[in-house]
């Protein structure tokens, strides 16, 4: 009798039962605040590096740029200005890549040159139809792409892109799998500022086939 009043009162005794219950849900609360860390920090390096990206693109759209940065071409000069700021705050190891393209209009950034003479009114370039179009990268040849290297010149727009590579800040991937390393792409365009005449593209026309 004795022992079943022990048990009855051991059924009864709640002592310890919120350690119990918080070793149950600890797990799944330190992995979602782990996650807000990491997906906060990765919000917040990729504010920072588009605005560093865009405070350098504004600096580059100059006849004579003064870009922060060091280096001896400015290319160089920008990505370090932006490395100045980002470097800060990206985790250690990060890679940094900045490319830099130029078009004759914002229109252009993405589409294919124009095509101002479509003889059999098909909407594609035919060299051998005679059809013409708006060389904007000044290459010679029609492209999909019209972008040129470098920042080109006055009133050109000028198209900015930033990769950055960096491991996370806390080590999820060991706990719930995926990619230890984040990948952040920012981007801007800005147009040159007026300091001379833009240079305007040349026509070019195929040859009707025999």
């Amino acid at each position: 009798m004795a022992m079943l009043n022990r048990l009855r009162t051991l059924g009864r005794d709640e002592e310890g039962v919120t350690i119990v219950e918080f070793a149950m849900v600890a797990p799944a609360l330190i992995l979602i605040l782990l996650a807000g860390f990491d997906f906060g920090h990765r919000a917040y390096v990729t504010s920072v590096l588009q605005g560093a990206l865009t405070d350098a693109a504004r600096q580059a759209s100059v006849e004579n740029p003064n870009v922060s940065g060091s280096g001896t071409t400015l290319e160089e000069r920008v990505e370090n200005a932006i490395i100045a700021q980002v470097g800060q705050i990206a985790t250690p190891g990060y890679t940094l890549d900045v490319t830099q393209s130029n078009f004759y209009e914002f229109s252009g950034i993405g589409n294919p040159e124009k095509i101002v003479r479509d003889n059999d009114s098909d909407g594609v370039y035919d060299e051998d139809d005679g059809d013409c179009f708006s060389d904007l990268n000044e290459n010679g040849q029609y492209d999909t792409d019209t972008g040129r290297q470098g920042r080109g010149g006055a009133n050109d727009v000028v198209f900015y892109e930033a990769t950055l590579q960096m491991d996370a800040i806390v080590p999820l991937a060991n706990f719930i799998g995926g990619s230890a390393q984040h990948t952040i792409l920012v981007d801007t365009a800005i147009r040159n500022q007026p300091w001379g005449t833009q240079a305007t593209p040349p026509t070019i026309c195929g040859t009707v086939a025999p």
